[in-house]
């Protein structure tokens, strides 16, 4: 795995890749982001961003076929592989890790 670390950008994207599954394409993912957790992104920090993932070996993609729908364009299609997977869990495994350290009464007063 190329660079294992994942940014809280990255990290959103990679699940709502996981989320959405065959229809994690650009434009979905913009629109889940938002939605799901409250995020504006822009289509190139997304485009980037994805391209990054892929790069460090997180995700691939493939175009799909041309549809009347689109105007005859294609959309690139993301999915995780492995070492995005395994990123992801290394991460969800951090976080969960240090929330249990944090004191019962922190917590319950909001962290103080």
């Amino acid at each position: 795995m190329k660079g294992n670390h994942l940014g809280e950008f990255e990290e959103l994207l990679l699940i709502m890749v996981l989320i959405l599954d065959e229809e994690a394409y650009v434009m979905k993912l913009k629109d889940e982001l938002l939605q799901q957790a409250n995020r504006r992104a822009t289509i190139g920090s997304l485009h980037s961003t994805l391209s990054r993932l892929e790069k460090k070996g997180m995700l691939k993609s493939e175009l799909t076929g041309a549809t009347q729908e689109r105007g005859g364009r294609r959309k690139r299609v993301y999915q995780l592989t492995a070492d995005g997977k395994a990123a992801l869990a290394q991460a969800k495994e951090l976080r969960e890790r240090l929330w249990s350290q944090i004191p019962r009464l922190s917590l319950e007063i909001g962290y103080a």
